[in-house]
């Protein structure tokens, strides 16, 4: 029986700040190219070898994923060597905090295929993905041959015995290993831990319980697709984790809100005008648009349809789908994080409202999935602080 839970037994720690932007800033196409071609020094940076086909030189030479994957390896050589610190068999303790929360837990590897009595995943995900996006991660994964990025993984069981006791260990830990503060104001702080009682301790309590995917869920499925058995990840039960809004933006469709509102209407949907400085409420969707502001009331739950019902997977199915015939995991179709602006050119926002964590975690117990990307947890934990060597495949066996 080996640990589903351990260490990282190769990695790197970086030496001062990440380089280049905040990755995790940055989750459509359109504005990882744009990034990516604000100067040369972007091009050695994290965000372009965890994009390397998007980067200005790939894209002028026309290369696809799997040719740009050898610069993405070369670029990361060369940051391992002048931005980073080598480290051996360690875990980190670490906390985030900020505007949005706040999160004190285990970043260590985990892995994503585990499982456990009664044959249920350890790691069990929240929301449906993407493929198209799980394969390209997974491709990327398995081309660079290192974990740059962790996901949030939260303990199924209410009772929290991880916080503390990563507190009770950095309080006596001294100064942190890293302390940075990223984009959006939240500080992070890591100490690294090697091999000892702590350490142990820690592991165990991270293992103790599954674990939902909070953040990262498209992270996960590439690290199974691509067949690993570890994945970064930051295990922590808070004590402050947030969830925010995720909306749908509409581009490309030629639909403005006219022609939006004379669809549903006929659709039977009611709505009306609303100020520009309404927010969404559960049961309705905000939408704005170049001409107007308007709410729609999603119609009642159908009688023995499953509770609760995710007012995400009522605008995919009903709204976008059946009324105007837009396939929601098409390119029309975009998520977009509260708080975050959309372009300028977008047709329409519909803004939804945050689904509570007693929501999730009661699709969770009913056996479900939410929607894609309609939970926004946080705060998250930086991409690129501490990077791990991918393991090698079957040297732990995680099924007991």
């Amino acid at each position: 029986m080996g640990a589903w839970v351990r260490p990282v037994r190769r990695g790197w720690v970086v030496r001062d700040e990440v380089p280049g932007p905040d990755v995790d800033e940055f989750a459509e196409p359109e504005r990882v190219v744009a990034a990516l071609a604000e100067g040369q020094a972007a091009r050695r940076t994290l965000l372009a070898v965890q994009h390397p086909h998007r980067t200005p030189d790939a894209r002028a030479a026309g290369l696809g994923l799997t040719d740009a994957l050898p610069i993405a390896r070369s670029v990361l050589s060369v940051l391992l060597r002048t931005a980073y610190r080598p480290v051996e068999d360690v875990v980190a303790a670490y906390a985030v905090d900020g505007p949005d929360g706040s999160a004190t837990g285990l970043l260590c590897l985990v892995d994503p295929a585990a499982v456990g009595p009664g044959g249920r995943r350890r790691v069990r995900h929240t929301e449906e993905v993407y493929p198209d996006v799980v394969a390209e991660r997974a491709e990327v994964l398995a081309g660079l041959g290192s974990l740059t990025s962790a996901a949030l993984l939260v303990p199924v069981t209410d009772t929290d015995r991880l916080t503390p006791t990563v507190r009770d260990v950095i309080d006596g830990a001294g100064p942190a290993a890293v302390s940075t503060v990223d984009s959006g104001g939240r500080r992070h702080r890591l100490w690294l831990l090697g091999p000892g009682p702590d350490r142990e301790h820690l592991l165990a309590l991270a293992a103790s319980a599954p674990l939902l995917v909070a953040d990262g869920n498209h992270r996960v499925a590439a690290a199974a697709t691509a067949g690993l058995d570890g994945m970064l990840a930051l295990v922590t039960a808070g004590p402050d984790l947030r969830i925010g809004a995720f909306h749908r933006v509409l581009t490309g469709t030629g639909l403005d809100a006219g022609a939006l509102t004379t669809s549903w209407h006929r659709a039977g949907l009611e709505i009306r005008d609303a100020s520009v400085d309404a927010v969404p409420v559960p049961g309705q969707v905000l939408v704005r648009c170049p001409g107007g502001t308007f709410v729609v009331e999603l119609p009642p739950p159908d009688a023995g349809q499953p509770v609760p019902r995710i007012d995400h997977a009522v605008v995919e199915n009903l709204l976008l789908d059946k009324v105007l015939g837009i396939d929601p995991e098409g390119p029309r179709v975009r998520p977009l994080p509260a708080g975050r602006q959309p372009s300028t050119s977008v047709d329409a926002v519909l803004e939804l409202a945050p689904v509570p964590l007693a929501d999730v975690l009661a699709v969770h117990r009913a056996g479900l999935r939410m929607p894609r990307k309609s939970t926004f947890f946080t705060p998250k934990p930086r991409s690129g602080l501490l990077l791990a060597e991918l393991p090698p495949r079957g040297l732990h066996s995680t099924n007991d």
